[in-house]
């Protein structure tokens, strides 16, 4: 029977439930009817290996989903659980959608372009009702983006939150001025480790896995063998209840040095003083709200520095919310942006760590061991590097939407794409964001044990990183010239002499011909 001739109609709503939109409270639910109304979720293979996913990405979702598909039995709601499946989730849905006699289907709206044009497709094709809702763990909505961004020459981050700032009343004082008389103290926040290390760090909640994650990583480890990345270190919350946890130890232990330490790297550090909230959020176990209120409170509790509050509530209530309005305003543009038409595959040990780069080899160690690095290791290590040696925008988005537990397209390209990588020509950045070896060795102590100098530019013991930044400079230097923020690089630039940039060049040709050999 063709999909649009059922015979029999029903006015029974089918909820579908994603597997990074678990919310009691969530839109999918709201009006929701056990008695008539059915849930479905679906584990589909293909969300595991469209991109050749982290062993702890695909265990956390699936543990978080099973997790929540309990509350809902718990809570004796309808539900279809489709587990382990082979099938698309949208091939699920066709023949779910095929055996029962459906004509209204509910869904929070995906956070990846291409499963929302899938459910809007199939939904048409069976002539089916579809009420896709815009997700509500966000502060701002599509329109309320769409008309702050009409018209605007320049999209920046910095005027939307000072806007998400006053609209909210948020740090800010009666006379709507910013609480300590700034908006932003990013100056204060940017600190490297003392030169000793970072010292006593109080280590991040973990969650020790209970039978479901259990279930879930033998699974994992069986059905993916070949796949990226450890379960050995998954202490990742997985319901509701770790990630409200999770966030309690952090804004109690962890908070207080989350400011000024937000971008210094060390060896054998790989969480710093971060929150590793992210995953929760979007996941959509937290809500940023209760995350906000809670910083909100710690800080008036026990008298917090200023700084560390509005540096953390600039990456919830700004950066978080900026990203994602983009990616509905852009895609799927976005997706295909190479402001540079660069072509260079992926080195190889992006997926192994097996590179004589401390840096890279650090972060992409962490990265495999726990799918976390943080925000600038991403930006300015594997990010910084994949833009200043050529790589194929996608592919790197690819790898960093593989290997991350807390990369949905929506957060991932934007930062990705239009951040690290300047694909998208600076549509809301204002310079690309490259640097050579000194800002890593400034960050961090990657340097102090490598064999690449960073302030080497060429010859055998030049860092890759400082020479394809020098490299890169030459090459873009007419752009980098006429941007009154990059000016003072190619003013530096100017003062290399041209024997010196020409061995420069050349030998970053060495390196962008032998990538894999770094």
């Amino acid at each position: 029977m063709a999909p649009g001739l059922l015979l029999k109609k029903s006015n029974k709503k089918l909820v579908l439930i994603l597997g990074d939109q678990l919310d009691l409270n969530g839109a999918a639910l709201k009006g929701f009817d056990s008695q008539h109304d059915q849930i479905i979720m679906v584990e589909s293979a293909n969300e595991a290996q469209y991109v050749w996913s982290h062993k702890a990405k695909i265990a956390l979702f699936l543990s978080a989903m099973r997790h929540f598909a309990q509350k809902l039995k718990d809570k004796k709601y309808p539900l279809a659980y489709y587990s382990e499946s082979s099938k698309t989730i949208t091939e699920v849905l066709r023949e779910h959608l095929t055996q029962n006699q459906i004509q209204h289907l509910v869904c929070v709206e995906p956070g990846e372009w291409r499963l929302k044009q899938a459910i809007e497709d199939l939904a048409s094709e069976f002539k089916i009702q579809l009420d896709m809702r815009e997700d509500s763990h966000f502060f701002c909505t599509h329109a309320e983006f769409r008309e702050w961004a009409a018209n605007k020459k320049e999209l920046r981050l910095e005027y939307f939150y000072r806007l998400m700032r006053k609209k909210y009343s948020i740090l800010v004082e009666a006379d709507g001025n910013p609480e300590g008389g700034q908006w932003n103290f990013d100056q204060d926040n940017r600190k490297p480790y003392p030169k000793k290390g970072p010292g006593i760090t109080d280590a991040p909640a973990e969650f020790k896995p209970d039978a479901i994650t259990q279930e879930v990583i033998k699974y994992v480890n069986q059905t993916y063998p070949e796949h990226p990345g450890s379960l050995d270190q998954f202490h990742w919350p997985v319901s509701r209840e770790q990630a409200l946890k999770a966030l309690d130890y952090f804004v109690e232990y962890r908070l207080r040095n989350f400011g000024i330490f937000q971008d210094a790297m060390w060896t054998d550090t790989p969480f710093g003083w971060h929150s590793l909230l992210s995953s929760s959020l979007n996941l959509k176990l937290l809500n940023p709200r209760e995350v906000i209120d809670a910083v909100l409170k710690a800080w008036k509790k026990n008298a917090l520095d200023l700084s560390n509050i509005e540096g953390f509530i600039r990456q919830i209530l700004g950066w978080r919310e900026f990203v994602r309005g983009m990616y509905y305003l852009d895609m799927p543009q976005m997706a295909q942006d190479n402001f540079y038409d660069h072509q260079r595959s992926l080195p190889k040990w992006y997926w192994t760590g097996d590179t004589q780069m401390h840096c890279m080899r650090d972060t992409v160690g962490q990265t495999l061991q726990y799918g976390y690095a943080h925000h600038i290791q991403r930006l300015m290590v594997t990010g910084n590097f994949g833009l200043l040696a050529e790589i194929l925008p996608s592919a790197v988005c690819d790898w960093y939407l593989a290997v991350y537990v807390d990369a949905i397209e929506w957060v991932e390209l934007p930062n990705t794409a239009g951040m690290a990588l300047f694909a998208n020509g600076g549509r809301f950045t204002s310079k690309p964001y490259i640097a050579s070896g000194a800002y890593i060795k400034r960050m961090s102590n990657y340097c102090s044990s490598c064999k690449y100098k960073p302030d080497v530019r060429f010859g055998e013991t030049a860092c890759p990183v400082t020479n394809l930044y020098w490299n890169f400079l030459i090459k873009h230097r007419k752009q980098f010239d006429g941007n009154p923020r990059t000016r003072l690089m190619t003013a530096n630039l100017n003062k290399i002499s041209p024997e010196d940039q020409k061995q420069i060049t050349l030998h970053a040709q060495h390196i962008l011909n032998h990538l894999d050999e770094l």
